[in-house]
């Protein structure tokens, strides 16, 4: 189980962040553990298993289902749906650039993308496995998974430890560089335009980048409550602490509504917004994190720059093709 910081020191790591650390470019490539190296091998097996929906209990789920590389990255629900309709109480975080975050979840429980990667799959309502070793026996039931794990890993190699590092090794791949804030800071000055360059500057006067800081604008790893201030109108439209984020998984009472900082790349791109998907429009959520975060009321001539600022944060997308995945010829899997 992940320790989680308590709210004390999260808000005072979130205090502490130096603004001078907020204009940093994203990297083009990730680190990777060194128990899970990255290798051409695992990425082509993880990009199979990410997409494959037969690593769901109905057979009809995959982890691109909720996280869809086509596009944001997430599903753009309010809360993602898994096998059966259902539906959980939280909105898919991207999976752009995740190899960035220091934990995983909103509420930060996976302390890897590897950690992650296991959850879902045998959560009732995600993907409905029963357990790992049901999705393991699958797997060995599929001729080509033999095969692509023993490129990655070597032979006999399939289980739930080399599936997670596969789907791992896929999602560190996953990364958005070069968007116009990126060619701004490297130095092409006509890269932004002058209202979002009006943007960028408001996010540093007003605060946003203390928690918002780093490559990935999402803190390196930090937790901050949300909302700070409490304001009844918001919280009767959009019921923001009925989720107790952390103290979920901590049972901490001072962990209560403490979520990770999510990133801010490619945000326009992720509407709805929050970890409840309740807010539907970008400048409606700056106009929100402006009140309960900052404790300002935006004008819309703000918010406008902010939001243009946000767009400037959408970056290259990396050409993929699809994989083929394994087939069983004259046959299917048992429900």
């Amino acid at each position: 189980m992940l320790k989680f910081k308590s709210l004390a020191t999260a808000l005072t790591l979130a205090c502490s962040v130096s603004l001078a650390s907020a204009w940093e470019t994203l990297p083009t490539e990730a680190p990777a553990p060194a128990e899970n190296p990255t290798t051409s091998e695992k990425v082509e097996l993880g990009q199979m298993l990410y997409h494959d929906p037969r690593l769901s209990s109905t057979g009809t789920v995959s982890c691109a289902s909720c996280h869809n590389t086509m596009l944001g990255g997430e599903d753009n629900r309010a809360n993602s749906m898994g096998v059966n309709g259902q539906t959980g109480g939280r909105s898919a975080p991207t999976v752009w650039n995740s190899a960035f975050n220091k934990v995983q979840f909103w509420d930060g429980r996976a302390a890897s993308l590897e950690a992650q990667a296991a959850g879902p799959v045998t959560n009732a309502i995600e993907m409905g496995m029963k357990s790992w070793d049901d999705v393991v026996a699958r797997l060995k039931s599929i001729d080509g998974y033999q095969v692509a794990f023993e490129k990655a890993f070597g032979k006999d190699a399939i289980s739930k430890d080399n599936a997670t590092k596969a789907i791992a090794a896929y999602e560190r791949t996953l990364i958005t560089p070069n968007s116009p804030y990126d060619k701004y800071v490297e130095g092409d000055k006509a890269a932004l335009t002058l209202q979002q360059v009006r943007g960028m500057e408001k996010m540093s006067d007003l605060g946003c980048t203390g928690c918002h800081s780093g490559a990935a604008f999402n803190g390196a790893g930090m937790f901050q409550k949300f909302p700070m201030i409490a304001n009844g109108y918001f919280e009767a439209q959009y019921h923001f602490k009925k989720d107790k984020g952390v103290a979920e998984v901590s049972k901490n009472p001072a962990d209560e509504n403490l979520w990770k900082v999510p990133t801010l790349r490619n945000i326009a791109l992720t509407a709805p917004y929050f970890h409840n998907g309740s807010v539907k429009t970008l400048d409606q959520a700056v106009a929100i994190m402006g009140q309960v975060q900052l404790g300002k009321d935006l004008s819309k001539a703000d918010i406008a720059d902010i939001v243009a600022f946000l767009n400037a944060l959408s970056g290259e997308f990396p050409k993929q093709k699809m994989p083929v995945l394994p087939g069983t010829p004259g046959t299917t899997f048992n429900n």
